[in-house]
């Protein structure tokens, strides 16, 4: 192994077939190159995917109502599900349910302060809202229980909202009008989830009194407890079981009352990427075994070409062994050092992207335009997927050596030296 008069030999083979050499190496290096390249992106893909998820809770739920399209205990069809304040208070009650929050919409949204105005979107809520929807505050603070219970004029503001009407000026303790309604300002927030920051919250008791809004709901926002899709589906269920007695529906009826849920997306995308990155892994192993055949065909020839050589070694007294580890060496040299020029290529590009995506998502995360979202997070390969290349290496230029130098193993003397 450590024979520098054997190393010495190798390395003048090598000088001496330089384009072969370069060639075989390429080979090699281009197929673990693009095996980091189809990893990174892969990674980077399912980052961007996953960290845009994780803007809302994972394990949120919303549930709207509809019209019933299914007779149901001698009920027709087409009958309005109306959810008030006490279906809230029922999902409240499912052990399983996290945080949760009503919502009435509000139609007709003119928000203005002074001389500025525009149309955007006012949701009425509970406070939970601000966990489902990973809302961020920027300043002050969001609905509270006490607004819910004292119905407060309390508004809180979207990014892009303040921006449009408050041109950067103190907006706390200030009044803006809904649909000509003082509110007072008691917060700044982003939204999770979108770029778009054109929500304003007040709380629902409120725009239940002031928009002539009585009792009536329109939606729901709600985290579960729940780690799988099983999970996650039972509690689906159980929440549509109990809002379907207490109104009357078929608990099957999609109309009556519509859901998403979110953990159920989140975990099937999730399983889409594991997919893909096994894939990734097929497509770029394949690359990397099409370099070692190469290798090996190679080394074939250099066997072929060095016939007699290899039977003088013989001759005067060298063991298989001696012959075997010459042209193992030989091909491990060639894969080891051609993959590790493609691997620290592959994973420097992948660094190099990172740090220009970072730059971006930092650029939008600053900006009033948007909170950063990107579907391309991280591009990178983990020091363990690295290791794990190198060690495919090394094992990949074993195999690629070791047919050539069997052949040159059972090479006899006699044959090998009459060999033109």
């Amino acid at each position: 192994m450590f024979d520098i008069d054997k190393w010495q030999e190798i390395i003048a083979t090598i000088k001496k077939n330089k384009m072969r050499t370069f060639l075989t190496g390429f080979s090699v290096a281009w197929g673990i190159f693009m095996l980091m390249i189809l990893l990174g992106s892969g990674n980077g893909l399912s980052n961007g995917v996953a960290q845009n998820f994780m803007r809302d809770a994972v394990n949120a739920m919303w549930m709207w109502s509809g019209r019933t399209s299914i007779p149901y205990q001698g009920m027709k069809e087409n009958r309005q599900i109306r959810f008030t304040n006490s279906d809230y208070d029922l999902i409240k009650k499912i052990p399983e349910t996290e945080f949760a929050s009503g919502r009435y919409y509000i139609s007709g949204n003119r928000l203005a302060y002074g001389n500025e105005f525009g149309e955007y979107t006012a949701i009425t809520c509970h406070p939970e809202l601000k966990e489902v929807e990973s809302i961020e505050m920027v300043q002050g603070r969001f609905i509270n229980e006490v607004d819910i219970l004292q119905t407060r004029k309390s508004v809180v503001l979207g990014q892009d909202i303040y921006d449009a009407l408050f041109k950067k000026q103190e907006a706390i303790g200030e009044y803006i009008k809904i649909n000509n309604v003082p509110f007072k300002v008691v917060g700044i927030c982003r939204e999770g989830g979108g770029t778009r920051h054109r929500n304003a919250y007040i709380p629902v008791s409120t725009g239940q009194k002031v928009f002539n809004g009585a009792n009536r709901l329109h939606n729901f926002a709600l985290t579960i407890n729940a780690q799988s899709i099983e999970e996650s589906k039972a509690v689906e269920e159980k929440v549509r079981a109990a809002l379907a007695r207490k109104h009357k529906f078929d608990p099957t009826d999609r109309a009556a009352l519509g859901s998403y849920n979110k953990l159920e997306n989140y975990l099937q995308t999730m399983r889409i990427f594991q997919a893909i990155k096994i894939f990734i892994w097929i497509i770029g192993t394949g690359t990397l075994i099409a370099g070692v055949v190469g290798v090996s065909n190679i080394m074939l020839i250099v066997v072929k070409e060095r016939t007699k050589e290899i039977g003088i070694r013989k001759a005067i007294g060298a063991s298989p062994s001696s012959v075997v580890g010459l042209i193992l060496l030989e091909s491990i040299l060639i894969t080891t050092v051609a993959g590790y020029i493609g691997l620290v290529l592959g994973t420097g590009l992948m660094e190099g992207l990172n740090f220009f995506v970072e730059q971006q998502y930092a650029t939008a995360a600053a900006s009033n335009n948007g909170n950063g979202d990107i579907i391309f997070r991280n591009p990178t390969v983990s020091l363990n997927v690295a290791a794990t290349a190198t060690m495919l290496l090394v094992i990949a230029g074993a195999i690629a050596g070791y047919i050539p130098a069997k052949r040159a193993a059972r090479i006899k003397p006699i044959e090998a030296l009459r060999d033109e």
